[in-house]
């Protein structure tokens, strides 16, 4: 089963929604039998780096996540903060994220102008680094819609699956054997977003 994880970050419901327009069943869940139970996981979320962690820390869920992840490799996506908290923190906050990638999540630094504004906020490009399922069936270049103020700076290039232009070049997805993260929404980027999930559903 697709298993959502519900740690209170919401957007649950849309990307539940938009496995059932590509014909996927899911289940939105913080309960840990449910969690043990998964074939993927997804850990979507927006809002606060340390409101994330402390709320899967609250719930327990931390060490379930990992057994899941690390140990059975269960194939996992995070989604825009669910990406962020892959890290091993943020600038944002204090605390630790989950560390499964040797990353941290650091603020866009540039002069916020009339071109380049903080949050970066609506469509744009990814460009892939690797080659990978995820992206599978796409054309070249295919665009998704952003809403960040911070981004994910992964210090091992090889875990690089996508970046973005935005001023400057971000890492806008990573993977590193069953752990991938995007940073954009897929659940807003209407037939790219729903490609996406149907690669990740089939082919991990």
């Amino acid at each position: 089963m697709i298993t959502i994880i519900d740690y209170k970050t919401g957007n649950l419901g849309s990307i539940q929604n938009i496995l059932k327009k590509i014909g996927e069943q899911s289940i939105i869940t913080s309960d840990k039998k449910d969690i043990a139970a998964a074939s993927k996981i997804i850990l979507p979320g927006v809002g606060a780096f340390d409101t994330g962690m402390k709320n899967l820390v609250e719930l327990d869920l931390v060490d379930i996540l990992n057994k899941k992840v690390l140990e059975e490799k269960t194939p996992v996506l995070g989604i825009c903060l669910g990406m962020q908290l892959l890290s091993k923190g943020s600038e944002e906050g204090s605390f630790k994220g989950l560390g499964w990638i040797d990353a941290e999540t650091i603020r866009f630094r540039f002069i916020d102008t009339l071109e380049y504004k903080i949050p970066h906020m609506g469509w744009n490009f990814t460009v892939q680094r690797k080659e990978s399922k995820l992206f599978s069936g796409m054309f070249p270049e295919p665009r998704f819609y952003f809403v960040h103020s911070y981004y994910f700076k992964a210090n091992d290039e090889g875990d690089i699956l996508t970046s973005t232009s935005y001023e400057s070049e971000f890492t806008s997805a990573i993977e590193k054997g069953n752990i991938l993260g995007v940073q954009f929404h897929p659940e807003k980027s209407h037939k790219f977003g729903m490609k996406l999930l149907k690669n990740f559903v089939d082919s991990y």
